[in-house]
């Protein structure tokens, strides 16, 4: 039977969460006894009212016993609250640590199929989902089922029928509860369904209303968002009306009016039948109305508890990711930066279409190839291979005689650096950034890397210059997050370099800066490029047209414009739509 992934989730710190329990029954049940002292003292004391004899021996035992019991209470429930506010924290550091540990073993293509959101509700909203069950409701939740428990055995021992009429509205709570939550899995299934749909109309919304204004789809928008929000106000709607029976009656069954009147009513039948005596009923009237009030707070719990476990499966499904394989005896670092793909093809998962095909290509030292194709043809997914994003389902990718799997990560990034289309900096100092690959890299080769990528000047004009950070102290444009990114490639200084499409977010005023660090940045380097425009690749060593995932074509710039297939018609609508040559001319220039 398969362990639940909220037990497999907690276990690291079971042994304190069962000590914080234990604790709690132990504090539950000290705090019933002052009450249970009460109800004995008045059962000690109410004979006197008739002349009989007061056992004082006994009554001052009670009393000790009443105090003593607060104080057990005190201590047992302040170490409850630590133990499983320690555990909290413990928990959190522990899953958040191993949640990064394996994001930092899972292949490159896993984050580029998921968006940062993704990562983030995993690290940080799921593990914080489950900080209330732990240092909380978990407590509540013990506390709320040992209360009426131990109440109940106590007013069984003193009268067996009237604990049964005790009980009664506890049964019609429960029941009621019962009703109420019918269907209640596939219920909260479509709410989170809705409430997902109703975010993303949202964002949808408000992150494109730049573009649905310009295009006159204002009208359009807020009528999807409308629908959306109808339908999930209908679904809450249908929801309440399906549990309304259920609710009205917990809510009635649990009133403490309820219970008063049960009590007493029956309590007087019972003294009039004499199957009790007056200082029997105390303890009911004392003691009754606390066997209803935790129901509340069990169904609080129960709900964060079904919340925590979703949380739970979440984590467990990211920490079962498959990892990327490391070598257990890592070949030597290659003596030279030469690129071969022998065979290979590549499907984004098993059973899937492969979308590329027996790729065989070699990448000599020192020299540029270029990878053209429509849109969908397989350019980023075959140069994200070589940074080793993900393995080939079939064939391999060697650096000088190599495989890239019998390579660290750490070895294949000495050799091997990139700058994509999407650039990523990280929330700190421009120079960090930069000296991302070497943190230990001085000042100067710092400095020397940004002027090499025309970026020097912006970063001078920031606040605090290379200490401030992306996102707090200044926006940059996508072409200036690429010039850092090329700053961070030129300090990095490794032998072989993918661009993928580089100039895609370059704005139309940085675009010559963004050409010529590049033009600096691939000197002397294996590359391996996708242009956004073919002129920028003119003078490339060797071209790859591919085509549904297939090289339709090799050669250079001039020998396939004379075959006057397909790289001669991309060719001529590049020219049509780019008439501008780029870094590839400037640099052969």
């Amino acid at each position: 039977m398969p362990r639940s992934p909220l037990l497999q989730t907690l276990r690291p710190v079971r042994g304190r969460l069962v000590a914080s329990l234990l604790l709690m029954v132990v504090s539950t049940v000290a705090g019933l006894v002052p009450l249970i002292g009460i109800v004995e003292l008045a059962r000690i004391l109410l004979p006197a009212a008739s002349g009989s004899p007061v056992d004082a021996g006994r009554a001052w035992v009670v009393v000790w016993v009443s105090v003593a019991a607060l104080l057990v209470r005190l201590a047992t429930v302040l170490g409850s609250s630590w133990l499983s506010h320690v555990a909290d924290l413990d928990l959190s550091i522990h899953l958040r640590r191993l949640l990064v540990a394996r994001l930092g073993r899972v292949p490159l293509a896993w984050f580029t199929e998921r968006n940062s959101g993704t990562v983030k509700k995993a690290v940080q909203d799921d593990v914080a989902a489950l900080h209330h069950l732990v240092a909380h409701s978990v407590m509540e939740l013990t506390a709320a089922i040992t209360l009426p428990s131990v109440v109940a055995v106590y007013l069984f021992v003193v009268s067996p029928p009237l604990a049964l009429v005790t009980l009664v509205p506890l049964a019609l709570g429960l029941v009621g509860f019962r009703i109420s939550m019918r269907g209640a899995g596939a219920l909260y299934r479509d709410y989170d369904a809705g409430l997902a749909e109703l975010a993303a109309a949202t964002v949808e919304n408000t992150g494109g209303i730049a573009e649905i204004k310009t295009f006159g789809a204002t009208g359009q928008a807020h009528r999807r968002l409308a629908e959306v929000a109808t339908r999930f106000g209908g679904f809450n709607r249908a929801w309440m009306r399906h549990s309304a029976f259920g609710m009205l009656l917990m809510e009635l069954a649990l009133t403490p009016a309820l219970t008063l009147v049960l009590v007493l009513g029956g309590g007087v039948w019972m003294l009039r039948a004499s199957w009790i005596t007056g200082p029997d009923l105390v303890p009911f009237l004392v003691l009754g109305l606390a066997m209803t009030a935790p129901v509340t707070v069990a169904g609080y719990a129960a709900r964060e508890l079904r919340e925590a476990t979703e949380a739970a499966r979440r984590i467990q499904r990211l920490l079962a990711e498959p990892e990327l394989p490391e070598p257990s005896s890592p070949r030597p670092v290659p003596a030279s930066s030469r690129v071969e793909l022998h065979g290979v093809s590549f499907a984004y998962s098993p059973g899937a279409p492969p979308v590329l095909h027996d790729i065989d290509l070699v990448l000599e030292p020192g020299t540029v190839t270029a990878l053209v194709g429509h849109s969908g043809s397989g350019k980023s997914t075959l140069a994200k291979l070589l940074p080793r994003f993900a393995d080939p389902t079939t064939g391999r990718i060697t650096i000088a005689g190599v495989d890239l799997r019998e390579m660290t990560s750490a070895q294949l990034y000495e050799q091997v650096s990139f700058v994509f289309q999407d650039t990523g900096l990280l929330r700190t100092s421009i120079r960090d950034n930069i000296r991302l690959a070497h943190p230990e890299a001085p000042e100067s080769e710092v400095r020397r890397a940004a002027e090499a990528a025309q970026i020097a000047g912006r970063i001078d004009e920031l606040p605090r210059g290379y200490d401030s950070v992306v996102g707090e102290d200044g926006q940059l444009s996508g072409g200036e997050r690429q010039r850092v990114a090329i700053a961070r490639a030129l300090l990095s200084d490794t032998p072989i370099l993918v661009l993928d499409e580089a100039t895609a977010a370059a704005d139309p005023e940085s675009e010559a800066l963004v050409q010529r660090a590049l033009s600096r940045l691939v000197a002397g380097r294996t590359l391996l490029v996708i242009a956004h425009r073919l002129s920028t690749v003119t003078a490339a060593d060797q071209i790859v047209v591919l085509d549904e995932g297939r090289i339709a074509e090799l050669g250079t710039h001039d020998e396939l414009l004379a075959r006057g297939g397909r790289y001669a018609r991309l060719w001529a609508a590049d020219q049509r739509a780019h008439p501008v040559d780029g870094w590839a001319e400037e640099e052969s220039a």
